[in-house]
């Protein structure tokens, strides 16, 4: 029996309502402020998205532009007057940045209450540490989906993260473990890959290898929430023309796997989702709300 599909696009507008009717609720507006450098196509899509999404959700939207020659240190005084703005809550740096810019650093400018992607030094210790903090908005987007297939309670669940890298890997890791999972990194040099992913209740790609995993590598039943997301060729389309696809081989992996979340329409709608939930999050650690039921 082909296994059910996770519809990340219907899961990410459920938690979209859930922030718009916590935001109705609370005694002011959330801000998110976006920062983009460049004219990067595909990132300015993303900005756009996020600010019609952040403004449909009821909150404010502040939009950032500099040029793709503006230097490091103009990108930094940027992001430190973001900080000492009381009025903003989030604070989202659009990466790529521009070649000659160093993303890691103007990353770690952020301060980490404002850390809105939950990617700088100290959001990853407090997630290492179990303390409260704002986490990444992927790996969080990856158990809500894994949650919704398998229900609330993943306690002793496998859980198989291929990928290590400190954006998904390692954080979705630590959110599964959060979860009473039992958590198995694997990576590029692991011993018998796809044994070890056979052994996987939850199996979750996030290496950036169209395709690499197989239906014969997926434990019948299992849930997969791929987080891949890659562009290749698709001659069937006409010449020149490519798709997306994951790092799982949908095909085969739907014919063995319980459920599977779909690339694109799975993991990807529900990063901005989870963006917005950081921001509402971020403002009530900030402004002393409580934090409204449902989130």
């Amino acid at each position: 029996m082909a296994a059910v599909k996770i519809d990340g696009t219907a899961v990410a507008a459920d938690v979209r309502s859930a922030v718009a009717a916590a935001v109705s609720t609370l005694p002011g507006q959330p801000c998110l402020a976006v920062v983009l450098v460049g004219e990067d196509p595909a990132s300015e899509v993303y900005v756009r998205n996020k600010v019609k999404m952040t403004q449909a959700a009821g909150m404010v939207s502040i939009h950032h532009r500099l040029p793709a020659d503006a230097t490091q240190g103009e990108v930094e005084s940027l992001i430190e007057r973001l900080n000492a703005d009381p009025d903003v809550d989030g604070i989202l740096l659009q990466l790529p940045l521009p070649k000659g810019l160093d993303a890691d650093a103007a990353i770690e400018k952020i301060d980490p209450d404002k850390d809105v992607d939950g990617l700088t030094e100290v959001s990853a210790g407090r997630l290492s540490l179990g303390k409260p903090g704002l986490r990444p908005c992927t790996p969080v987007g990856s158990v809500i989906l894994a949650k919704r297939a398998l229900g609330e309670d993943l306690s002793g669940k496998h859980v198989v993260v291929i990928g290590r890298s400190i954006l998904v890997g390692k954080p979705a890791a630590l959110l599964f473990l959060a979860e009473n999972c039992t958590v198995t990194i694997a990576h590029s040099r692991t011993a018998n890959l796809a044994e070890v992913c056979r052994g996987a209740d939850i199996l979750v790609p996030a290496v950036g290898r169209p395709e690499m995993v197989r239906g014969d590598w997926v434990k019948p039943g299992a849930a997969v929430i791929d987080v891949g997301i890659n562009r290749v060729p698709a001659p069937e389309k006409g010449e020149g023309k490519t798709k997306l696809v994951g790092d799982a081989h949908y095909e085969s992996c739907a014919e063995v796997a319980g459920f599977i979340t779909p690339v694109p329409g799975g993991v990807g709608p529900m990063t901005i989702a989870c963006l917005l939930r950081n921001t509402v999050l971020a403002a009530c650690a900030r402004r002393g709300w409580a934090v409204p039921a449902g989130l």
